[in-house]
């Protein structure tokens, strides 16, 4: 149940992040510098070498518990899209963003 819950938070923080970060790119209140520099920095950090060797971990654990049957698939398979939503997270707010402009 443990790495489930972590498997989750790893998947969720950065893409949180990497929208917030996409959604204010454009529409910055004055006096804002400093916060969309530092959630950029958050962003650059979770999604860069941190977030690459987790999900690598990750993968291979749930592989290696696959192959030897002692995980669910549905559960490995999961975590894979987790995997792939959080490096994918700033295309899909840009995908997003794109299907509401052409909305108005």
């Amino acid at each position: 149940m443990g790495s489930r819950v972590i498997a989750g938070l790893v998947g969720m923080v950065p893409a949180f992040i990497a929208s917030a970060a996409q959604a204010q790119s454009g529409y910055d209140p004055a006096g804002s510098g400093p916060i969309v520099g530092a959630v950029a920095w958050i962003q650059g950090t979770l999604l860069g070498t941190v977030a690459t060797v987790v999900a690598v971990i990750a993968v291979a654990v749930v592989g290696f518990m696959m192959l030897s049957g002692r995980m669910n698939w549905r559960y490995g398979a999961t975590v894979i899209l987790g995997c792939f939503i959080l490096f994918g997270a700033a295309s899909i707010v840009a995908g997003i963003q794109s299907a509401a402009a052409v909305g108005q």
